[in-house]
């Protein structure tokens, strides 16, 4: 797949192939770890109902317990934001926006995290990486009126959704995600903002200290401005996002979210990715600038399961740094906003409105980021 589905530099070929050989038995362990998982939970949901039961029940108590202080702490976190005068952040002198190389593995690519990203991809059935009700609009599209295709030879591909437009609504305000990049809770709610199409602005959590502990047991957690509402638990959330902005029921295949919303699945199988990544995001790098979360929220056009993004969303969140993601999944309306703004569709694009400086190539952001919003001794 690397060295046929993408560009990769001879001396990268051999390493790869190497990588693969090596660890096939981890590969292949992963995948059987996960169905172990997967039926295991299965039979405890049927043995164990009554137990699980009061286990949520406990759990909604403890959470209903501490409502009203995360709620405090969450709104105080966007108030302060939002009233804040910006830190002052500078570009490296040295530091060139790279040319945009799409599906292309640089030199500076790492590439062990790439294949762990892509296992990732795999293991998740790649959900998030098409909008709900996606399909295929010609094969033939027009090269010159300015819209996103995928050329492949010949043919031209122009895709949309058959039922998003149906929505009644669509966020007019940004909806804001509070929590944590490895968790498999806040995961679901991500690729459920992906396969919905909506734009979103990610705070990153964590659990360090005791003080953290009690917010990181919260998320995921949203503010809706749209409806004036806060809701916590991933369950509740998805089946919020659904309600307020998702197409009418009737006109979708409801098993079509299984991926998402069959729990004991999509837990599993988010849990085995976070491990494989090394759990990235659970805790803030200690060289990251104290004042991170006090910046101008970055801009990423991105979708959740994609290898060449992933590096980009860990480095983020580990840094601190809130970020606004803009969902770019095929069929997804954005694609022709970002052909219109740059000319091109590549992902991961970058905006940074704290340097003025706007760039693609994954690598080289992770390495821009490193560069600009840590402290240097």
């Amino acid at each position: 797949v690397g060295s046929a589905a993408f560009k990769v530099p001879p001396r990268h070929k051999m390493t790869f192939f190497v990588f693969v050989l090596r660890h096939s038995h981890s590969l292949l362990a992963a995948f059987f770890c996960n169905a172990l998982l997967l039926q295991q939970s299965c039979i405890h949901g049927l043995l164990s109902t009554t137990t699980r039961r009061g286990m949520a029940r406990h759990h909604h108590r403890a959470a209903a317990l501490n409502l009203n202080l995360l709620d405090n702490f969450f709104s105080s976190n966007n108030k302060n934001q939002k009233q804040q005068s910006w830190p002052k952040v500078e570009v490296p002198s040295d530091f060139i926006v790279p040319e945009p190389r799409p599906l292309t593995i640089t030199e500076s690519t790492d590439l062990t995290g790439f294949v762990t990203a892509s296992t990732g991809l795999a293991l998740r059935l790649a959900t998030g990486a098409f909008v709900l009700g996606w399909k295929v609009d010609t094969f033939f599209a027009p090269e010159d009126d300015g819209n996103y295709y995928l050329k492949l030879g010949p043919i031209r591909i122009r895709d949309s959704s058959s039922v998003l437009d149906q929505a009644v609504r669509r966020p007019e305000e940004t909806i804001v995600l509070y929590g944590i990049e490895s968790s498999p809770r806040c995961k679901r709610v991500r690729e459920m903002m992906n396969l919905l199409d909506i734009t979103y602005e990610c705070r990153p959590c964590f659990g360090e200290n005791n003080n953290d502990q009690a917010v990181a047991a919260a998320v995921p957690y949203i503010d809706d401005p749209n409806i004036d509402r806060t809701i916590s638990g991933d369950d509740k959330i998805i089946e919020h996002l659904l309600e307020q902005y998702g197409p009418p029921t009737s006109s979708y295949d409801r098993k079509a979210l299984w991926p998402i919303t069959f729990q004991e699945f999509s837990l599993a199988t988010s849990q085995l990715t976070a491990m494989l990544r090394g759990n990235p995001g659970a805790t803030q790098q200690p060289n990251s600038r104290p004042d991170n979360a006090n910046m101008k929220p970055l801009e990423l056009w991105a979708y959740e399961c994609s290898p060449f993004v992933q590096p980009v969303k860990e480095k983020l969140a580990s840094l601190g740094l809130p970020h606004r993601i803009v969902s770019c999944s095929r069929g997804s309306k954005n694609r022709d906003r970002m052909v219109e703004k740059t000319g091109r569709f590549q992902v991961p694009y970058l905006v940074d409105s704290n340097t003025g400086i706007d760039m693609f190539e994954g690598a080289e952001i992770v390495e821009y980021l490193e560069a600009v919003y840590t402290v240097k001794e």
